[in-house]
């Protein structure tokens, strides 16, 4: 709280003691020396000031939250991510899709995700698991490059398959 007004934190520093320095445009709350939350300053009062990434870790075990939650009322997505959540909203399971492809922004970030997004998106399709599908895919690492065999290891004689010989030493043996 400061200045008569609710500013949300990264859920690790919920309930806990933290330093809020406030500049004349934004607060800015540190817990443990890391920054935990940056705002820009509201001068009305009581006021909540939501960031919607702050509340991720709930949404994933609560995806019904996304339809519901004031965090997420007005949430200006990128454009890539904001064209999924909507093509997702005619499914049953829509929301519990599109929070599997914002969970993903913790372990892939932002820009990837919304790659992703826009990659399955061209393709016409928009659906949580192929959107983590084609994160997982960029994700793999390239293929080694070959390896080119110096001459003097090359075969100056290349063997041949001849079946004929194997058949006369098994009539020997």
């Amino acid at each position: 709280m400061a200045d008569h007004n609710r500013y949300s934190v990264d859920p690790r520093a919920a309930g806990r003691m933290v330093l809020v320095r406030s500049h004349a445009e934004r607060i800015v709350v540190l817990f443990n020396d890391e920054i935990v939350a940056d705002h820009p300053r509201q001068f009305r009062r009581d006021q909540i000031i939501y960031d919607p990434w702050h509340y991720l870790p709930v949404l994933v075990k609560k995806p019904g939250a996304l339809r519901n939650g004031a965090p997420f009322k007005d949430w200006d997505l990128p454009l890539a991510l904001a064209q999924v959540r909507a093509k997702l909203k005619s499914h049953a399971d829509g929301d519990r899709q599109f929070v599997k492809v914002l969970g993903a922004v913790v372990d892939h970030g932002l820009a990837a995700v919304e790659a992703a997004c826009a990659e399955a998106l061209g393709a016409g399709i928009a659906s949580g698991d192929v959107i983590l599908t084609v994160l997982a895919r960029q994700r793999q690492p390239a293929a080694p490059p070959s390896i080119t065999t110096p001459d003097a290891l090359r075969l100056k004689i290349e063997p041949t398959a001849d079946c004929s010989r194997y058949d006369s030493i098994r009539k020997v043996a």
